[in-house]
């Protein structure tokens, strides 16, 4: 998938999510690395690594001397079992923020170096072991040339009013984020959120349940809008924003009067070979500028607030505006918490 908005990865972290707590052993051989000039990075591939070479490795190599290697696929058993050996490969993980707080709860990352951080800029503060870099913005995608203004929903309590607005809907299949909406369509007040009334979001669900499809691959949130089989979709800004670049296809418009916000995040692994030299990457990826770099190529979010701010007015056209009150930032937390017990649940529902 084009890791620009990744879904398949919050999938990662399944594998190694449950089992005792894995007990890095670090040897000496690893600990001796640690000044080694090069890290290990576990990412994506696609347009999204080559997005990260472009905007961050390249410059950091030419900045401290340390080149940057990537391994795709991002998946926490491996970690486990790295760990539980000994044979710490990996130095920086980055997936979404679900992925990421599951493996500080299982003691994946080693402890951050506050100092690294300008946190006060940080619209999500970093936790102790990992920090948010980026994030990804849930809304909803219409095409303006059948529904002009006023004829399309604008908010989350719109979408689910099929009276308003009739016509067919399109939702992603996974239950993080999908539930929000449809609290946040029920009236649930975003700092009211957590722990989930799951049982109330089933029941807004069921509203749409006839009328929507329930597309696998994320692409498809976009394109069934963009062929007609459905006339407004959930979906990412950023895969709306490329529809209307050269090439994209039939432009489609995107709401940013409510939003709902998922999180890409970063860490360090425990028993990193070049422990040092990862917490430097980290805090390079935060600076604003290197932030703002990567995000007009990646097309996400900054979760500096200095980064936003350095955006071409073309780029911040379609970022959301963090500050609205009605927006809601996605807990990584519960999700690493309950995502196997609700996707279970969720998976049933969508079948049934």
């Amino acid at each position: 998938m084009k890791r620009l908005t990744s879904t398949l990865s919050r999938r990662s972290f399944i594998s190694g999510a449950s089992g005792a707590l894995a007990v890095p052993l670090i040897t000496g051989r690893l600990r001796a690395a640690s000044t080694s000039g090069s890290l290990t990075m576990v990412a994506f591939g696609g347009s999204y690594q080559e997005a990260l070479t472009e905007c961050v490795a390249t410059p950091f190599t030419e900045e401290t001397g340390i080149k940057i290697n990537f391994v795709n696929a991002p998946d926490l058993s491996k970690i486990k079992a790295m760990q539980l050996t000994g044979n710490v490969e990996w130095d920086i993980y980055l997936d979404g923020g679900t992925v990421l707080a599951s493996g500080s709860r299982q003691k994946f990352w080693e402890p951050l170096n506050p100092s690294i951080f300008d946190s006060g800029d940080l619209v999500v503060p970093p936790k102790d072991d990992f920090a948010t870099y980026e994030m990804y913005a849930y809304g909803i995608a219409w095409d303006p040339k059948k529904y002009g203004p006023q004829k399309h929903p604008g908010n989350f309590a719109e979408f689910f009013d099929l009276k308003k607005f009739p016509g067919r809907r399109s939702m992603r299949p996974i239950p993080d984020g999908t539930l929000e909406i449809a609290l946040l369509a029920d009236g649930v007040a975003p700092d009211r959120m957590y722990p989930l009334d799951l049982d109330r979001a089933f029941k807004v669900l069921d509203r749409i349940k006839s009328v929507t499809v329930w597309p696998i691959a994320t692409p498809q949130s976009v394109s069934l809008v963009q062929t007609g089989e459905v006339d407004f979709s959930i979906t990412y800004a950023n895969r709306v924003k490329a529809t209307n670049d050269p090439g994209g296809g039939l432009p489609l418009a995107f709401s940013f009067e409510q939003n709902a916000l998922s999180t890409g995040a970063v860490a360090v692994v425990k028993g990193a070979p070049n422990k040092e030299g990862a917490m430097k990457l980290i805090g390079f990826m935060m600076r604003p500028e290197v932030e703002a770099r990567l995000e007009a190529r990646a097309g996400n979010t900054p979760a500096s607030k200095k980064a936003a701010a350095m955006l071409s007015a073309e780029d911040r056209k379609w970022r959301p505006d963090l500050t609205k009150s009605n927006n809601l930032t996605i807990s990584s937390e519960y999700w690493a918490d309950n995502f196997d017990a609700v996707s279970r649940r969720f998976k049933e529902w969508v079948i049934n």
